[in-house]
């Protein structure tokens, strides 16, 4: 969808909603929020709708609120309050509908409030100053650089049992929600605002593009050499910045590893 079109859809969204009296309030996310990016052509419309408490539910089963509601292919529940929902031309729409204690339970970074008949405004921007890290449980790097290794541990010994696509989600998917995160706490970086604060994937690679790259190679390989790379990896960018890095762990896991 080009720019012109995708901000007629939000047009039509926003006529929609507005004048419908159940309806507080219509937030833009991500790209469709455009603070500091535009949407392009593989952006998704990503959004919250608040509604009068009670109302919720008919938004989230009803859909023909929704702009060309006859030309939706499918529509996905995905979560108590989120659907995802697909038109013909392969434009993806991912929302969720709140009433406004629910709203207290979402994360925000990126926004833009569209319509806000129910004061919205300052419950958004309360959720947006909030840290997204519980301040009773601060950030751990050693948490999760002792993750990394034990999921390199398992996915190899998953991948020699036969277990293969169990292997993959372990070295190739669990793992990178640790790796990632570690990376991009532990290394500055000047666009490091840049990065999505909710999704540790998103960005990443133009922010720190040598990593990046590397990573992506090392995703291309089996797993017992992608593990192997990745523990690697691990040791050539933390273990100079982590004085306490568990130096007889690593070992420990580098020997099964490549004992295959």
């Amino acid at each position: 969808m080009d720019l012109t079109a995708y901000r007629a859809f939000t047009a039509a969204l926003i006529a929609s909603l507005e004048t419908d009296p159940q309806v507080l309030g219509l937030i833009a996310l991500g790209s469709m929020a455009e603070r500091g990016r535009q949407p392009d052509r593989y952006s998704d419309h990503d959004f919250f709708v608040i509604t009068e408490s009670g109302a919720q539910e008919r938004f989230r089963q009803d859909l023909s609120w929704l702009p060309d509601a006859n030309r939706i292919v499918f529509s996905i529940r995905e979560t108590a309050h989120g659907l995802k929902v697909m038109y013909d031309p392969g434009h993806l729409l991912e929302f969720a509908v709140f009433d406004r204690t629910e709203l207290r339970e979402a994360k925000v970074n990126d926004y833009r409030v569209l319509l806000d008949h129910g004061e919205i405004t300052p419950l958004i921007e309360g959720l947006a100053a909030r840290p997204q890290e519980d301040a009773a449980s601060p950030y751990s790097p050693m948490r999760d650089l002792l993750m990394v290794f034990s999921l390199l541990y398992v996915g190899v010994g998953r991948y020699h049992r036969g277990e293969r696509l169990s292997a993959h989600v372990f070295v190739k998917h669990h793992l990178f929600h640790h790796l990632l995160r570690l990376l991009v706490k532990m290394i500055p970086a000047p666009d490091q605002k840049r990065l999505d604060d909710l999704d540790p994937f998103r960005r990443f690679e133009s922010v720190y593009p040598a990593l990046g790259a590397a990573i992506d190679e090392i995703l291309l390989q089996e797993v017992p050499a992608s593990a192997l790379s990745l523990l690697n990896l691990t040791e050539q960018t933390i273990r100079p910045l982590m004085p306490d890095y568990p130096v007889r762990a690593a070992e420990v896991v580098r020997q099964y590893l490549e004992r295959g």
